[in-house]
């Protein structure tokens, strides 16, 4: 490390609350410097506890490189965005700025607000709008609401909060959670933006605001999916950068294939039908494609669950013709539509009114937004349609009906081409608390290219943490197992006293225990579907006896230090679905070692993660519950076993127990090995 990076990372540390030595976050630092020195990518394992935010800041900033941080979730974001880099920023002499940027759909849109407020064909596109059924008596009556339903009132009230002057129109500035409908009434997604220079609203967007100051920053915080989304862009989204740090880098190859992928349900005929029908004299053309919502579902839904196949039945290719010939037709019509209306674009100051009755400069957004839908609609319809065998087209089973998606087979390769073998690719600082075996390979990065490093954690696992695995309990796979897990659940919350966040792989699965546990415990049982994320873990925290039942969204980015969080259990190891058409394609790829090259890293790793949330501080005490006996017994245990921190394991309640009561070198097998 160099004298600059050691100094700058000792002024860091010193500044915090609680100032330790930590020689793990050490040595990342020192192999982060490295890797920006000498412009080689880097995979650092960074144990919990390590500070790897700091480890990986520090270097950068006191080597006066730019840098853009991507995670993976919206929890990391928000720390780095509101704790770890107002912090560096006060207590570090190097000054710089930095800033967040979110995808387009999570700001409000001005000119969707300008539009609604006017009234007209926009909002009454929208009957939700208008229905009183669920509103009190009364509610909706009299007033600036008058005739609005609970909708209308929520759209209002969102409305108004985007016009405010102190707002920066982000969806996370709220002080309520909005319904997606609602949020839809005043935001844009990328497909549906004209882009700034064609829009009424361009020059006070909030998202280009946001854009702007992105591109001043020293350090950006982005997600990850927003990054991946950025390399296959129109247009620089992400300015030059000589550093790109992917934090929780072991989710980096589901993003990176769901970013580089399509998806596409009917809902989004209806929705692009609806847009263009408002500016159409004759609106025949828009209906038939809003009709083909239901036709694009019938055909897909027979498919899901399952790969498309290919070619192709006669029936299924003719109506997929009809629907491309019709989203043909229409943006020939809406094109026509837009030159005999005289309708320019925004900055070539038009002066038609048109058929809408809305102003030459709305309407000219409204043009260009619904071209823009289109065009964004057909591309991915043709991508549906066009896949080949580098790809993997199948379908998916939503509560609003068929989701048809697209996805690379080979992450990596993709990967490969659009950011690694470019040659002015930024150096890539990929970390996490759970490297996956063969991380490089599976996202593209060529041998030879990289050092892999792992700095451990300073936590001392042996003492603080204990592992169990009851062996009494039946096979996972068994009808037996839930009851059983129910009542060793039971017996573990009594021995912690509550403390506990429990973690489920299916919302199904959730709801059986928490309802079953909930009469059989004096403690409070949370379940994930009662607040929002953080309102629900602020909670969960606050209440020291009360106990979490999650799924797989709660397996990271909750940090609960101290005696609040004591328990975690985990039902099953968390395997991939068997059926799930990429992984089937991928495992037919990967040969008669797919298990290992494919669903065992994969459960290895969320395995880990969700056992991260029990040690958060060198002060905490507690215990990790994996009900399914496969830990334990299956001949690839070792390869889960040896993802997990080295906690002591033990098959006994007895040995839970004591732990919990302060026992903490029983008799018996307590340091002994879960075989």
């Amino acid at each position: 490390m160099t004298d600059a990076v050691a100094a700058a990372l000792r002024k860091a540390t010193g500044a915090l609350r609680g100032a330790e030595d930590r020689p793990s976050q050490r040595d990342m630092a020192d192999a982060v410097a490295a890797a920006i020195s000498g412009r080689r990518h880097l995979i650092v394992q960074a144990g919990t506890g390590t500070g790897k935010s700091l480890a990986y800041m520090v270097p950068a900033l006191a080597l006066g490189v730019r840098v853009v941080v991507s995670t993976a979730t919206k929890a990391l974001q928000d720390q780095l965005a509101t704790r770890d880099l107002p912090a560096l920023a006060e207590s570090l002499a190097v000054p710089f700025e930095f800033a967040v940027l979110k995808g387009r759909s999570n700001y409000a849109c001005r000119q969707r607000v300008r539009e609604l407020r006017g009234g007209g064909d926009q909002l009454s596109l929208e009957p939700a709008l208008f229905d009183t059924s669920s509103s009190a008596p009364g509610a909706a009556s009299a007033g600036p609401d008058s005739g609005l339903g609970a909708l209308g009132r929520e759209v209002r009230r969102l409305a108004a909060w985007a016009e405010t002057a102190a707002t920066s129109g982000d969806r996370a500035e709220l002080d309520f959670e909005p319904s997606d409908l609602a949020w839809a009434q005043v935001s844009v997604t990328y497909r549906d933006c004209p882009g700034a220079g064609r829009c009424p609203s361009g020059g006070d967007c909030f998202a280009e605001k946001a854009r702007e100051a992105a591109s001043m920053a020293d350090v950006v915080v982005v997600n990850t999916h927003l990054y991946v989304t950025s390399l296959i862009s129109e247009g620089e989204l992400l300015s030059d950068h000589d550093v790109v740090v992917f934090d929780e880098a072991h989710e980096l190859e589901d993003i990176a294939t769901a970013s580089l992928g399509v998806e596409l349900a009917g809902g989004r005929f209806a929705s692009v039908g609806r847009m263009c029908r408002a500016l159409l004299d004759d609106p025949a053309p828009a209906l038939a494609v809003e009709d083909c919502a239901k036709i694009f579902a019938d055909v897909t839904g027979v498919w899901s669950g399952r790969a498309i196949p290919r070619p192709l039945d006669a029936d299924s290719a003719d109506r997929l013709t009809l629907i491309r010939e019709r989203l043909a037709r229409l943006s020939a019509e809406t094109r026509r539509a837009a030159r005999s209306l005289s309708v320019e674009p925004a900055s070539g100051g038009a002066t038609a009114q048109t058929a809408s009755g809305g102003s030459p400069a709305a309407t000219s957004a409204r043009f260009s937004r619904a071209e823009q839908a289109l065009g964004h609609l057909q591309g991915d319809f043709e991508t549906l349609l066009g896949a080949s065998g580098d790809d993997v087209a199948w379908v998916e089973d939503t509560p609003y009906g068929p989701l048809a998606r697209v996805a690379p087979l080979d992450v990596g390769a993709r990967l490969s081409e659009l950011l690694w073998s470019k040659q002015d690719a930024p150096t890539a600082i990929l970390t996490s608390a759970t490297i996956p075996p063969r991380m490089a390979e599976r996202v593209g990065l060529a041998a030879g290219t990289f050092d892999q490093r792992d700095v451990g954690s300073p936590f001392a696992y042996d003492e603080q943490a204990l592992l169990y695995c009851p062996l009494h309990l039946p096979d996972p796979r068994d009808p037996a197992f839930e009851g059983a897990m129910h009542d060793e659940l039971v017996a573990l919350i009594q021995a912690a006293r509550g403390r506990t966040l429990a973690l489920f792989t299916s919302w199904r699965a959730m709801r059986l225990a928490a309802s079953e546990v909930a009469r059989r415990v004096e403690w409070e049982v949370l379940t994930q579907s009662d607040l929002p994320k953080p309102a629900l873990v602020a909670r969960f925290a606050a209440r020291e006896s009360s106990c979490l039942f999650a799924t797989m969204g709660f397996w990271q980015g909750v940090d609960v230090p101290g005696s609040s969080l004591s328990l975690v259990t985990i039902d099953r190891i968390p395997f991939s679905r068997p059926d799930d058409p990429l992984l089937l394609a991928r495992r037919a790829k990967a040969g008669q070692g797919a298990f290992e090259l494919i669903d065992l890293p994969r459960a290895a790793a969320m395995l880990a993660q969700g056992t991260g949330r029990l040690i958060r501080s060198r002060s905490d005490r507690g215990v990790v519950t994996v009900f399914d006996t496969r830990l334990a017994r299956a001949r690839y245990r070792w390869a889960l076993i040896g993802a997990l921190p080295p906690m002591r394991r033990t098959r006994h309640l007895k040995e839970v127990e004591d732990f919990f009561a302060g026992t903490r070198d029983a008799p018996g097998s307590a340091g002994q090995t879960a075989q």
